[in-house]
């Protein structure tokens, strides 16, 4: 993750501190909305992340198969992760 888990808590409390001093939002629980940005956005952020995870768990079941073919790991790498994404919509950075 690129942000700082401290970084993404302010960011979830300006968001919110403007949405309500714009008008955009009314809330009697500032505190809890704060938490339910921040807790999104952590989510959203983290996402590629746990894709990395799998992508290579997903290698090291095939790593036998890739060892016999001689497959380039980096290689595979990037074509599992693109497929992944593009499986599930993801947009990465």
């Amino acid at each position: 993750m690129l942000l700082l888990r401290d970084f993404v808590a302010h960011m979830a409390t300006e968001v919110v501190k403007r949405l309500v001093e714009g008008g955009q939002i009314e809330t009697k629980a500032a505190a809890a909305v704060v938490n339910r940005v921040r807790l999104r956005m952590l989510e959203e952020l983290t996402v590629e992340d746990r894709l990395n995870d799998e992508v290579r768990q997903i290698l090291i079941d095939h790593q036998d198969e890739m060892r016999r073919t001689s497959v380039s790991y980096q290689e595979m790498y990037k074509k599992v992760k693109q497929q992944l994404a593009r499986d599930r919509k993801l947009i990465l950075r």
